[in-house]
């Protein structure tokens, strides 16, 4: 059995005559924190969307814990251990914060498709949503719908539902986009805390957050990895440093 969480080789994926990513390999550790960065275009959300099981690759193998995965549907990888969020946020608007979590939480807790239990009358289903709540610094929103809340808030609310599940690899499409530098800065300290002892895959623009959260990096170009090293590595990697003009490197610290 393979000691890494993820594992692609030689992964390939077309759209008619369009190769959009070629021949990635790539291993991520457990409990390794890793990003995922490149240039517009570079086939990030293809590969994410890959390993996640919304596409097949056209070829190649996609491995989580040892076990092949990648002709699997996205449920059936979530329910191997693996959780996700989107660049646009997912959540139910008309349902309370303390709701949208309950929600997340009934499959990993066994409740599945049980018609004939009544979900507020399930202690340790409320108990441990108020648990995640605490984590995710919303205990006070709890009765709030999810709708009014503030983009970061929302934001947050669905990094709490995908750590719901009890995956133990959870992977962020874009988690800070859109916000501000105070509001950036709260998502990165609570993406830290939610995913301690777990394995994290972020797709990210900002290389503050970039620099500042990730274990290792993995720099995608034209749908290769040119580089997949400690961030002080890729920083100074001459070939990164081309692909992004030098600009947005530089201004990382």
């Amino acid at each position: 059995m393979s000691a890494a969480a993820i594992e692609l080789e030689g992964m390939c994926k077309s759209f008619g005559r369009v190769e959009i990513i070629r021949n990635v390999s790539l291993s991520i550790t457990k409990g390794e924190r890793h990003a995922i960065i490149g240039p517009n275009g570079a086939g990030k959300s293809t590969m994410f969307n890959l390993i996640t099981g919304k596409y097949h690759p056209t070829s190649g193998t996609v491995r989580l814990h040892g076990e092949v995965v990648d002709q699997l549907k996205p449920y059936e990888i979530n329910r191997r251990g693996l959780s996700r969020s989107f660049q646009i946020t997912n959540i139910f608007a008309k349902m309370t914060v303390f709701e949208n979590i309950r929600c997340g939480l009934l499959w990993s807790m066994n409740y599945k498709y049980s018609f004939w239990h009544l979900v507020d009358r399930q202690p340790g289903l409320t108990a441990r949503a108020h648990e995640i709540l605490e984590q995710i610094n919303m205990a006070d929103k709890h009765a709030t719908l999810a709708g009014v809340l503030t983009y970061a808030e929302q934001r947050a609310l669905e990094i709490g539902i995908t750590i719901a599940g009890g995956a133990d690899i959870i992977m962020l499409d874009e988690p800070t986009a859109g916000m501000s530098a105070s509001e950036t800065e709260y998502i990165v300290e609570l993406i830290r805390k939610v995913t301690e002892n777990k394995t994290l895959v972020v797709v990210e623009h900002d290389m503050g957050v970039v620099f500042d959260l990730a274990d290792r990096i993995s720099v995608l170009v034209y749908g290769e990895i040119i580089a997949s090293d400690t961030p002080q590595n890729v920083r100074a990697n001459p070939a990164v440093q081309e692909a992004y003009l030098g600009t947005v490197l530089e201004g990382a610290d």
